[in-house]
């Protein structure tokens, strides 16, 4: 029995890999599978009993079992007790696959390019970078570890338990997303000085999909978006995206030259103006106030948006955070960007626009054609926990934390870096703007820093013929990592300057 021909079948078709997490019952139902569908196995065929399967892998008896059950859930296999397993016709429409190995499991092949061409986009290539490196510096991340996993899932088990959460996901319940924009806005009037109502409101997945809708709405191809200078990689790709051209503003220690902008822009020449206010990205400088009140006069004289992307605003460690500026605009000039649930799983996170009416009401239906399905359980919970006050809670707990690791960053700095960079210590935010004296190649810093095991990606490097600096991320990291990165730093530093 053990030499007949569906068994010789067997030993040469299937292998089982340990090394994977996936189980081994459905590794080998899936390879017996697609031994049926390239006829292989023909209908009527009887299979090994599961004793003999068990001997032929060396898997247990149970395995075998549910390898069958697997097949028959599927209508790959009948099983016919005191009878055996029996192969099934497959489907008519199931297209024939030849194999080009012995191996089912690597018989599969897919063509490398596409038979057409489409139009490719430069703007839009990853910035994601791999390394083996045991640290990493981000350009601000929060810390997953703080996550409260525990109180999450009995607050995610409740809000799947809800009796009407399938009414409203049939979307017959229209008043639901009210309700959770109704939660937010509260949240937002009571932490933020705004004065708006649903309508104004609209959440997304994320600042970057917030930004996106944004600027397809604002820019056309060729109108001119300023930004600060250095800015955010990510915003400049979705504006060189939609056509934009992108002119950089100099940033000072008191934020965005508004002057620089009258000096040498026109009335309504410049579409929109994009800025990080409260924190500018990369150099953690704050917008005065007068120049927040040059700038909001300014883009009602000139006929321009601003787009006030507030990434950070609940990272405050030292004062009161500055009010975001679209909450003094009473012209209708700012469309503000920001984000909440920080202390969360990013899917859990969520993006809003904060906008004029009409503006929402646009950007709902481009939000409809790319998301139209949503996330309920997440505005479900976001909303109970902004009710009951869970995740503002979280927040101040969250601050504490990282109020003290960026004190140690800074406290570590001054030992290690006093006589070879500056920072500013910042009132806020999860990252250091570490400006070197020496115009050291960053790039190559880099490259010391990851045989050290700590990775530097090019994206927290900043360097022109006037500037030399890192956005020293620290939020991801705890106090002890923290001393470990900023030493394998200092090595990698240190080999730098003797070369």
């Amino acid at each position: 029995m053990i030499d007949s021909p569906v068994n010789m079948l067997f030993k040469q078709l299937i292998s089982i890999d340990k090394s994977i997490s996936q189980p081994i019952y459905l590794q080998v139902s899936t390879q017996i599978t697609n031994a049926i569908q390239r006829r292989y196995l023909t209908k009527g065929t009887i299979l090994p009993g599961t004793r003999v399967l068990s001997q032929l892998l060396k898997i247990h008896r149970k395995t075998a079992v549910a390898i069958y059950e697997e097949l028959a859930s599927q209508g790959w296999v009948e099983i016919i007790p005191n009878k055996g397993t029996f192969v099934l016709e497959p489907e008519k429409n199931t297209a024939k696959i030849k194999a080009t190995s012995q191996k089912v499991n690597e018989a599969y092949t897919y063509a490398k390019t596409t038979g057409f061409p489409f139009q490719k986009s430069f703007h839009l290539a990853s910035t994601i970078e791999y390394t083996n490196a045991k640290y990493t510096i981000n350009d601000g991340k929060p810390d997953l570890r703080l996550h409260p996993v525990h109180q999450f899932t009995r607050w995610y088990s409740a809000a799947m338990k809800r009796k009407t959460l399938i009414h409203k996901w049939k979307r017959i319940d229209k008043s639901f997303s009210s309700r959770f924009q109704t939660q937010l806005s509260n949240y937002l009037n009571a932490t933020r000085g705004f004065h708006i109502i649903p309508n104004n409101l609209l959440n997304t997945r994320s600042t970057e999909m917030s930004l996106y809708l944004v600027s397809q709405l604002l820019i056309k191809p060729n109108d001119i978006v300023l930004v600060g200078h250095l800015s955010n990689y990510a915003s400049n790709m979705i504006f060189q995206q939609t056509g934009a051209s992108i002119k950089t503003i100099p940033v000072d220690t008191n934020g965005l030259d508004i002057e620089y902008i009258k000096k040498h822009f026109a009335k309504h020449s410049i579409r929109c103006v994009y800025i990080c206010a409260h924190r500018d990205y990369p150099t953690t400088v704050t917008l005065s106030a007068e120049r927040r009140l040059e700038l909001l006069q300014l883009a009602k004289e000139y006929g321009f948006a601003i787009i006030e992307d507030d990434f950070d605003y609940d990272f405050q460690f030292d004062g009161s955070a500055m009010l975001p500026m679209a909450s003094a605009d009473a012209n209708g000039v700012v469309i503000y960007l920001g984000k909440i649930g920080q202390s969360l799983f990013p899917s859990f996170q969520t993006g809003f626009i904060i906008a004029p009416e009409n503006l929402i009401t646009e950007a709902k239906n481009y939000l409809e054609l790319l998301d139209k399905q949503g996330d309920l359980i997440q505005e479900q919970l976001l909303s109970e926990l902004i009710n009951e006050g869970e995740i503002y809670r979280l927040m101040k707990k969250n601050i504490v934390i990282y109020k003290k690791r960026r004190d140690l960053v800074c406290t570590l700095l001054t030992k290690y870096f006093s006589e070879f960079a500056q920072w500013e210590i910042p009132s806020g935010g999860l990252a250091i703007w570490l400006k070197f004296y020496s115009k050291i190649s960053l790039v190559k810093l880099a490259k010391e820093t990851e045989k050290n095991d700590l990775f530097l990606p090019k994206t927290i490097l900043y360097q022109d013929k006037n500037t030399c600096a890192i956005r020293f991320g620290f939020g991801h990291l705890n106090e002890e990592e923290i001393e470990s990165v900023i030493k394998k730093l200092k090595r990698a530093y240190d080999k730098m300057i003797l070369k």
